[in-house]
């Protein structure tokens, strides 16, 4: 006979905390706490809902963020390549020059666009005289990739 009375404190413990988990108890015998009950059960679960698509909105951020980082980034390292070939080919020209002082410095208003010319029937080639010429202006050839 003394098992009988730990196990009834035990199933009283367990009824207790069942109990007090209920909420359709509560409701019946307060139905002003019941409500409030669920009202704060709904409210955390929009809150739950909310969390998670704040958090799926930040990831989508901080991804298109590190896109767009790294476009910035290879723009960057393709205008310092300009700068490094125009500085190139710009020395080249100093170098092959007698009076540099005639030059311009480079600019965006200075540059020509030429369209890429039709194909030139072989009836119409250009002379071999100015051919020459050209070929004795331009005095070294400058590697590809510059």
């Amino acid at each position: 006979m003394v098992a009988a009375p730990e196990q009834r404190s035990s199933t009283t413990a367990l009824g207790l905390i069942q109990g007090s988990l209920s909420s359709g108890r509560i409701a019946r015998r307060s139905p002003l706490i019941g409500g409030l009950h669920r009202v704060a059960d709904g409210s955390l679960l929009g809150v739950f809902a909310a969390l998670a698509v704040l958090a799926g909105l930040t990831l989508h951020w901080q991804h298109r963020w590190t896109v767009a980082f790294q476009r910035l980034d290879a723009t960057r390292l393709l205008a310092h390549r300009l700068t490094e070939s125009t500085a190139v080919l710009e020395q080249h020209l100093l170098q092959g020059t007698s009076r540099p002082e005639d030059l311009v410095p480079t600019k965006v208003v200075n540059l020509v666009h030429l369209e890429q010319p039709a194909t030139i029937p072989a009836s119409a080639s250009p002379r071999p005289d100015l051919l020459h010429s050209l070929e004795q202006l331009t005095q070294r050839r400058i590697r590809p990739g510059y």
